[in-house]
């Protein structure tokens, strides 16, 4: 999400942050690109105008003209004047009541089924609470049936309901079986339509009357762009809204309804859908995500989310492994590679990064996560005695290992390769002041080469941010 916009913005106020002196004409110019960069991305025309009005105000003002670096005071302005306009901070859900009612709204197809799982899976694990879903889409019953199947795999409880129930009665009786079950909090699956229109919001008013909800959570598709605004409004004239969820903002380069819903409803951004997987939702934190749009990168995700994902054993154990020196095998370098695929692959990684833009962008897709699967297919061929010991590996080893993982021995050389660097920039980790040149090293192996290439983000690279964000990183210091 924000790629466009994000290399459109990071091009524009570079050329200005070096400025000793800003005036009139070089702001107008600087004004003048951003404008078209959010128009581009899908913003809504009034947010556009609103956002350079009030960055002019403040930019030609006294704030910066004081200044020792006016150049960079202008891109602190840009960065305060979009957090603004998302909404200064992440806004936590109210979970008063007992249970907590929580009322999902929002047309067909934007994702509110998958939402609401994904939702229980984030309050179960994260807020530790005792979840209950339920689904009011008496018009598709597929959708009973899906929410069912969403509610087993993330590990809270369904409560059954039939297409010739009446909405209103589904969601009572789902309520006061929570309070006999002492649940936290019930989530409450709505219907959609494929468009705006009346009895579809006369009927959700009537179950936010009958439910008085805690949340009413409008989900909204980020790839439908000024839609999601116009959307969101109809929603929120017609609902008491408390947030937003948005869903598939990894499938929309632009970002512009990130920048639109929130300006137009006036209601937070709770949260952000990142992928299909039941795992991928993201309190939204308009901080850094302001941060991701100028390729600053999201430093602070990226730890909550390595503190979360790494195995603490395995990464005691690798450290205390490096510091005696007894090496890194590949089996250590396997373990590396799946703690990168938990942290959402080497795509998600890098647009956490700091100044990852093109490299970040070159990342995200299917092509950098088949090559992980290629890796740790290798090893998984090796016998043990070969992970503990590369150097034994010689020809006919190398075309039996490659045979069982169905590639080629180049495809192994490579891994091998890469392997060996990681093995230095380790020991140099283990050596005092190591961290800092084993850093020096990954960005040095960053550098070079295309994304399959071996110096390149799926050569070389490789091991460098899975050991970076993996066991032994920064994660734990």
């Amino acid at each position: 999400m924000f790629e466009n916009l994000s290399e459109r913005l990071s091009k524009t106020l570079k050329s200005i942050s070096g400025h000793a002196k800003l005036t009139e004409d070089n702001i107008k110019d600087t004004l003048r690109e951003v404008r078209r960069a959010l128009l581009e991305a899908d913003v809504a025309l009034p947010v556009v105008k609103a956002f350079i009005d009030r960055v002019r105000e403040r930019a030609v003002g006294q704030e910066v003209s004081k200044s020792l670096s006016p150049g960079q005071q202008f891109v602190k302005i840009v960065q305060q004047e979009l957090e603004a306009v998302m909404g200064e901070a992440n806004e936590a859900l109210s979970l008063k009541g007992s249970p907590a009612v929580v009322l999902m709204a929002g047309l067909q197809g934007a994702g509110k089924t998958t939402s609401v799982a994904k939702l229980a899976r984030y309050l179960r694990e994260r807020e530790k609470k005792k979840v209950l879903v339920v689904s009011a889409d008496v018009y598709r019953p597929a959708a009973i049936d899906q929410l069912e199947t969403l509610a087993a795999e993330v590990g809270v409880e369904f409560f059954p309901s039939r297409s010739d129930q009446k909405p209103v009665d589904i969601a009572a009786a789902a309520i006061k079986h929570a309070k006999i079950q002492f649940h936290d909090v019930v989530l409450v699956d709505t219907a959609g339509r494929l468009a705006i229109d009346d009895a579809m919001m006369a009927e959700i008013q009537a179950l936010h009357k009958a439910l008085s909800p805690q949340e009413t959570l409008f989900v909204v598709d980020a790839m439908t762009g000024q839609d999601a605004a116009n959307t969101a409004k109809a929603f929120h004239e017609a609902l008491p809204l408390t947030g937003v969820i948005l869903t598939k903002a990894d499938g929309d380069a632009r970002g512009g309804a990130a920048l639109s819903v929130r300006h137009v409803t006036g209601k937070p951004i709770k949260f952000m859908g990142m992928g299909e997987k039941v795992d991928a939702l993201e309190p939204f934190h308009p901080d850094r995500v302001a941060s991701r749009i100028l390729g600053m990168g999201d430093m602070l995700s990226l730890i909550e989310e390595a503190e979360r994902t790494v195995d603490k054993a395995k990464a005691d154990k690798l450290a205390k492994k490096v510091k005696k020196g007894d090496g890194f095998d590949l089996e250590d370098f396997r373990d590396q590679l799946q703690q990168l695929k938990k942290m959402g692959g080497m795509g998600g990684l890098m647009g956490k990064l700091p100044g990852m833009g093109q490299m970040a962008e070159m990342a995200q897709g299917p092509g950098p996560e088949k090559e992980l699967g290629k890796l740790e297919a290798l090893i998984n061929s090796m016998t043990p005695k070969e992970r503990h010991k590369p150097e034994i590996i010689n020809g006919s080893r190398k075309r039996r290992i490659a045979a069982g993982a169905g590639l080629q021995v180049p495809d192994l050389n490579r891994l091998l390769k890469q392997h060996k660097q990681m093995q230095k920039m380790m020991k140099k980790a283990g050596k005092k002041g190591g961290m800092q040149k084993m850093m020096r090293g990954m960005s040095g192996m960053m550098g070079g080469g295309g994304p399959g290439g071996p110096g390149g983000p799926m050569g070389g690279g490789m091991g460098g941010p899975g050991g970076m964000g993996g066991p032994g990183g920064f994660p734990r210091r």
